[in-house]
């Protein structure tokens, strides 16, 4: 917050009753003449007195379809015509204008015709065009020859202590930056036909639209403005005919189309206004009908375009979708980390999945343990909290994978260093080549492989000739891969040595 604030109108204050409203004769429009250039003359005294050259845009807006947004007929451009281009290339978030330059903003936005934003330099200076032509100039030095200046001008510079239209703080949570790895997820999205519509907030109050595939993405990375809101939906809908008719009886929503020409178009109507907007659809391509309402309204997922530099300046912010939410919680996971969640689900191909803090987790069959099982149920079981290590923090698809037996310690080691020793075991099972025994007197026991020829003397044809599952026999130990989690046994050679 600026330290010195003033407040700048041509509304004498000893022409205020007292609950502070204005009773005077001034007119709350721009008269076009002098009073107007008076009020540009104020800002640029303050300017000068702080040493100012150029303004920054911050949080600008233009109205849809050049509409005023005040008393003022609307004009041509909004405003802002001769100042930019058609398309408004160089009004956005950051960007940098000289002095006379933003002394014309000023003017459009006393005319109050179309065109609004904050003018500042950061912890430095700071312009606010308020409702009915209330200034508001802010500066980190008391500018005391300004102020002067504007009392000269016939103006009224009120000290407050800050402008209405000073930013609110952010609110929680970290924004979403469309770095690489929303790139790289957006790119995977379109791939599998998930997502391949973007929205581009470029102004406070206006979005373009850009329908994406895999050979189009990067154009429209390049040509998106500056610090714009991104927001990420589905594709639209071919049977324009089946979109339509799922109208909702009433209340706003956003028409979005592509016409023939594969333009894209959107526009915001209510139940008296969907005949009307209907009709613009016909022979449109593909189109799309989205809820207007914010708490309705909600894209696969959104970001923020950062500066060059990678940091995002932009003080708006985008709604956070599910999605983001999850974004900003694996932002805070990190790879070896330890984590405790509850198992909510076991999937019929054996993946566990665990809530780990209001995002799902993942534990595939290997990870959950060092010994052997048959069903995941067996080591796990849904509603249960276990304790598990972050094995990695994918952003781009968006998954954490876990594993239990990381935070164990593997037996094999130890079962290897009882090569040569014997052991009594059960017969689980026979395979073509052999017989399995469980060789640890426990469920979860590990299992080592006899194979047939050394399941008799004389050797047999099939394990079945010379041993039943059930069957309780002895076997030396006399090899162990750790690598593999293979165990060698022979009957043969623990008879030969009892």
């Amino acid at each position: 917050m600026l330290p010195y604030v003033w407040r700048v109108t041509k509304y004498d204050p000893a022409d205020r009753d007292e609950r502070g409203s204005y009773t005077g004769s001034e007119e709350p429009v721009s008269d076009h003449g002098p009073v107007e250039a008076a009020y540009l003359e104020a800002v640029a005294a303050f300017a000068e007195d702080t040493g100012v050259r150029q303004l920054a845009v911050r949080e600008p807006q233009a109205a849809p379809g050049l509409a005023h947004f005040g008393l003022e007929p609307a004009v041509e451009g909004g405003g802002l015509a001769g100042l930019f281009p058609p398309d408004l290339t160089g009004f956005h978030d950051g960007a940098l204008v000289p002095v006379p330059l933003g002394l014309e903003l000023v003017r459009a936005m006393l005319r109050d015709n179309g065109a609004w934003c904050r003018l500042e330099v950061e912890d430095t200076f700071a312009v606010h065009v308020g409702w009915d032509q209330y200034v508001y100039v802010g500066s980190a030095v008391p500018c005391e020859a300004a102020v002067e200046r504007t009392r000269d001008l016939g103006l009224f510079p009120e000290p407050v202590e800050a402008s209405p239209y000073d930013v609110e703080p952010d609110e929680p949570g970290v924004q979403r930056p469309a770095d690489d790895v929303f790139w790289a997820r957006l790119r995977s999205c379109v791939a599998t036909g998930e997502a391949a519509l973007l929205e581009e907030m470029h102004l406070d109050n206006a979005s373009r639209w850009h329908r994406l595939g895999e050979g189009s993405l990067d154009a429209v990375r390049a040509r998106l403005t500056p610090r714009a809101r991104l927001a990420v939906w589905p594709d639209l809908s071919t049977d324009v005919g089946a979109v339509l008719a799922g109208l909702p009886d009433e209340g706003l929503v956003e028409f979005v189309w592509e016409d023939r020409d594969g333009r894209i178009t959107s526009v915001v109507a209510d139940e008296e206004q969907f005949p009307a907007a209907a009709a613009r659809l016909a022979g449109a391509r593909a189109a799309a009908v989205l809820p207007a309402y914010v708490d309705e309204r909600t894209p696969l997922f959104t970001a923020v375009l950062p500066d060059a530099d990678g940091a995002v300046r932009a003080r708006w912010r985008t709604e956070p979708t599910p999605s983001d939410r999850a974004w900003a919680f694996l932002r805070t996971l990190r790879r070896g980390q330890t984590v405790t969640g509850t198992v909510t689900r076991i999937a019929s191909f054996g993946v566990t999945f665990v809530d780990i803090g209001g995002f799902t987790a993942m534990i595939n069959i290997p990870e959950l343990s060092w010994r052997p099982f048959g069903h995941p149920g067996e080591v796990v079981e849904v509603g249960r909290q276990v304790t598990a290590k972050v094995l990695d923090v994918d952003l781009v698809r968006e998954r954490v994978p876990l594993s239990l037996k990381a935070l164990q310690e593997d037996p094999m080691p130890r079962i290897a260093r009882q090569v040569g020793r014997i052991v009594t075991g059960e017969v689980t099972r026979l395979v073509p080549f052999g017989a399995f025994v469980r060789i640890e007197d426990r469920k979860d026991g590990f299992e080592g492989l006899v194979h047939t020829t050394d399941l008799a003397e004389p050797p047999v044809d099939r394990p079945e000739d010379a041993v039943r599952v059930g069957d309780r026999l002895a076997v030396e130990i006399i090899a162990v891969d750790p690598t593999h989690r293979r165990i060698t046994l022979s009957h043969t050679r623990a008879t030969r040595h009892a």
